[in-house]
C-alpha cells in the first residue's frame, strides 16, 4: 500500500473525449477520485500536461521557436492545475497549486518542503510549469517531482489500462504487460515515458504504474494495494 504518490495526468485527459480545452465533467470526475483517495489517507502530488491547450513541439509548425513554444506549453499546465484544483476544493479537500517559476499571486512558487508540508496536512499538491526549463517534457517534470517528494510510486493515468507491446487503440494484436523493467521498456521503444523520464526513474528506483484513469475506482484500488495497470520497475 502506498503512502505518497505522484500522479501524472495528460492535458488531453482534462479535455475529455475531444482532448481539447477543459471538460468540466472530466475535471469533476478526476477531482472526485483524487479527493476520495486523499480522504482515505493517500498523499497525492499531481503533475498535469498541457497538450489540451498548447504543446510546445506543436508550436514549431506554427512559427514559434522551441523555447518560446515550450514556455507557452508550461503556462498551459498552470491553467490546467488551477482548473483541477478548483474542482478538488469543491470536493472538500484542500488543494494548492505550485509553479516551477514564480507566478504569485496565481500560485505558490514551488519549494519541496512547502509542498511536503501540504501533503502531510492532508492536502493535494498540484505542481505545474514543468521543470521551469524548455526541452523537458511534463513526463520528465513528473519524474523529477516524484523523486523530490520521495513518493512511493509515480502513477501515470492514461486512456488505456497499462503498457502494451503496441498501441492497443490502433493494433488489436497488442499484448499487455503485467509488469516490465525500465531496461525492457526502453529497449522495446515502448512510449510510456520519454527517455529522460525513464532515466530519472530508473536511477532513482522510482516505480511507475501505468493505469486507466477513466475507469472509476482505479485510484482507490491503488490506495488499497490492489493490482491495477502495469508496473514498470528497476
Amino acid at each position: 500500500m502506498y503512502k505518497r504518490v505522484l500522479l501524472k495526468l495528460s492535458g488531453e485527459s482534462l479535455g475529455g473525449p475531444e482532448g481539447k480545452g477543459l471538460d468540466p465533467e472530466y475535471l469533476r470526475k478526476y477531482a472526485r477520485e483524487i479527493a476520495q483517495a486523499a480522504r482515505a489517507g493517500l498523499q497525492i502530488g499531481i503533475v498535469n500536461g498541457g497538450g489540451n491547450i498548447f504543446r510546445g513541439l506543436q508550436g514549431l509548425d506554427k512559427g514559434f521557436d522551441r523555447v518560446g513554444g515550450d514556455r507557452m506549453g508550461m503556462l498551459a499546465t498552470v491553467i490546467n492545475s488551477l482548473a483541477l484544483s478548483q474542482f478538488i476544493k469543491e470536493e472538500g479537500v484542500h488543494a494548492e497549486v505550485f509553479t516551477a517559476t514564480p507566478m504569485e499571486p496565481y500560485a505558490r512558487y514551488y519549494n519541496r518542503d512547502n509542498a511536503v508540508r501540504v501533503l502531510e496536512e492532508g492536502g493535494v499538491v498540484l505542481i505545474s510549469g514543468g521543470t521551469g526549463n524548455p526541452f523537458f517534457t511534463t513526463d520528465s517534470g513528473a519524474a523529477l517531482r516524484a523523486l523530490e517528494l520521495q513518493a512511493d510510486a509515480m502513477l501515470k493515468g492514461t486512456r488505456v489500462d497499462g503498457v502494451y507491446s503496441a498501441d492497443p487503440e490502433k493494433d488489436p494484436t497488442a499484448v499487455k504487460y503485467e509488469d516490465i523493467t525500465f531496461d525492457e521498456a526502453m529497449s522495446r521503444h515502448l512510449r510510456v515515458l520519454d527517455q529522460t523520464a525513464y532515466a530519472l526513474c530508473s536511477e532513482g528506483n522510482m516505480p511507475i504504474i501505468v493505469f486507466d484513469i477513466n475507469e472509476e475506482g482505479n485510484l482507490r484500488k491503488l490506495t488499497e494495494g490492489k493490482k491495477v495497470g502495469t508496473l514498470v520497475h528497476k
